[in-house]
Formats: structure tokens, C-alpha cells, sequence
């Protein structure tokens, strides 16, 4: 798939407007609150604020901490290397924030409002927890996500979208599990290319990350086949779904904000993968019991991949 041009700079072009690009007073991005010196090019993305704490307290320092509503900032380093660790929160609305302004920290001159004409690639590791949709990926393994599955639509809004995503797989998923038309158009985009060979060839716990295909969902019940006292459209949806094959691929797992981190990160011309823990399997009925030591384990091994 050809990498589309948006991520390159223009800084001929004029000032972009106080509407589009919203600085806070003492200048710093408007959702994260930071400036462009409290970013490292590594950043560690974690939708639990509490998680921030976690994976900081690995640092060997930490020169950065700020906070606005749920988007927690650590900056330092691991084993010498800069390392920002950010809390995105739930969802892929909140990633499209995210992704965004952390491009805007990079490629933006606060100052005169327009892109630079050097373009910084970020790496960008989303840690998560997850829930398997295959008996075959047991509680406390790592998928690392090589697909992300957008059911969420968010990708659909911007344009580019046609130039990153694997129409061949959309095209056969949604003929598989019948998708319904009042739902919006799922999309496929991969990870990053030189990041996913990072875990699965060069780590020294390259065999502790099992390749997948994630869902990345707009909600945690519905939307994930979950029934309480409302039914979801679909109930058999989540039985569909694991047995969908396409090529070598199979749907390994949901969480919230892959697709996005993904999507966004290509168009921007950044490297993005997500690692979740099995936390739990819908397929045989299991969840984990020593989930917060898992976590950990995860933070580590992604620690010493990404600075290794």
C-alpha cells in the first residue's frame, strides 16, 4: 500500500487559524498540555492514567510531568534513550486528540502556526489490555497487533484513508459477518512495518509477542457483542468473527484504540504498534488472575524493545 503524501511539510503554506491549531496561554497544545520540549520521539501510549505512574516508575529519571483531564505526561529516560509515557484514555475519539497533537508537537511551529519543513517521525507503542477471541491465545500472552479492524469509523473522516487500507480484507470481513448498514464502514490498516519487525525479529522477547488482528470498538458492550440489559444488534457477532479467515489472518482480539493510532499515525507519516496483555478470553471462559504482574512484565519487554 503506497504511503500517502499528508505527512510531508509545507511551510509555505499560510498560518494555520487559532480555530484549527488551539494553544493554551502559555503556548503548549491545547488537550495535552505540553510543549514541544516535553516530547520524546518514543512514546509509550497507555488508556489508563494510573498506568502512566506504572510505567514511569521503570525510567531511570523523569525530567517531565504535567497533567489536564485525562491525559497524563511523563517524560525521561530508560537506559539513556528519551522515553515520553502518555495516558490517551478510552476510546479512538480520544486517540484522534492524541495522535493530532502529539504531530503538532513534532511537525508544527507553535509559533508561526505552520508545518515545518523537516518532518519528525514518532515512534509511537500503544500498551494494552485486551480480551481474546481465539482459545488458542491463553490469559497473560502479549498479541501484538500486525491489522488493526476499525469499527469505530473515526479513519473514515479524513482523507487518505483509501490510499492505507487493505480492501480486500474489509470486502471479505464485512461479507462474512453480514454487516449491518446502519453501522459504519470498517476499515484494515497495518502496523508499522520497521516497529512490528522490531518485536517479532530483533527483540530479545521477540517470542513472548504472538501476531494478531485486533478490533478496535467504540464501546465496550455492545459493540463487543457484551449483553447486560440491552442486546446488541448482532448477538452472534463475536461466533462469526472467530472463525473469519482471510489469507493466514484471523481475529485475535478487541480493545478501543488501535485502528485509530494506526490510521492516524500512517496519514501523519509516524510508526505506531500496539501490544496488549490477555487479560481475559471470551472464547474459553478464562480471565486472568495476576493481571497488574503481566501488565508489568509487558512494560518492561517494550521498554527494552524499543530502546534496545
Amino acid at each position: 500500500m503506497k504511503q500517502p503524501d499528508n505527512h510531508r511539510g509545507n511551510p509555505g503554506s499560510v498560518s494555520i487559524p487559532g480555530t484549527e491549531l488551539i494553544l493554551n496561554p502559555d503556548g503548549s497544545i491545547y488537550h495535552l498540555n505540553l510543549l514541544p520540549g516535553d516530547l520524546a520521539n518514543n512514546i509509550i501510549l497507555a488508556g489508563d492514567p494510573g498506568r502512566v505512574e506504572i510505567i514511569s516508575s521503570f525510567f531511570d529519571s523523569v525530567e517531565v510531568r504535567k497533567q489536564r483531564r485525562e491525559f497524563i505526561t511523563h517524560t525521561g529516560k530508560y537506559k539513556g534513550t528519551g522515553i515520553t509515557a502518555l495516558s490517551s484514555g478510552i476510546g479512538t475519539d480520544n486517540i484522534d486528540i492524541v495522535i493530532n497533537e502529539l504531530d503538532a508537537l513534532a511537525n508544527i511551529d507553535l509559533t508561526t502556526r505552520k508545518p515545518k519543513k523537516e518532518h519528525t517521525r514518532l515512534n509511537i507503542v500503544r500498551i494494552g489490555t485486551s480480551g481474546s477471541l481465539q482459545a488458542d491465545i491463553p490469559v497473560d500472552t502479549f498479541v501484538l497487533s500486525e491489522l488493526a479492524v476499525g469499527f469505530d469509523g473515526l479513519l473514515n473522516f479524513y482523507r487518505g484513508v483509501e490510499k492505507i487500507s487493505d480492501h480486500g480484507f474489509e470486502k471479505a470481513f464485512t461479507e462474512h459477518v453480514g454487516w449491518n448498514s446502519r453501522l459504519a464502514t470498517p476499515y484494515v490498516v497495518p502496523a508499522s512495518e520497521r516497529l512490528f519487525k522490531k518485536f517479532t525479529e530483533e527483540s530479545k522477547y521477540r517470542g513472548k509477542f504472538i501476531p494478531g488482528v485486533t478490533i478496535s470498538a467504540p464501546g465496550f458492550y455492545g459493540p463487543q457483542g457484551r449483553e447486560l440489559r440491552l442486546k446488541p444488534v448482532d448477538p452472534g457477532i463475536n461466533d462469526k468473527i472467530e472463525k473469519f479467515r482471510y489469507g493466514m489472518h484471523k481475529i485475535t482480539n478487541y480493545e478501543m484504540e488501535c485502528s485509530a493510532i494506526y490510521g492516524l499515525s500512517k496519514l501523519l507519516g509516524h510508526d505506531a504498534v500496539t501490544v496488549c496483555a490477555i487479560i481475559a478470553n471470551r472464547a474459553s471462559k478464562t480471565s486472568s488472575t495476576r493481571h497488574e504482574e503481566t501488565i508489568s512484565d509487558l512494560i518492561v519487554s517494550v521498554l527494552d524493545t524499543i530502546t534496545g
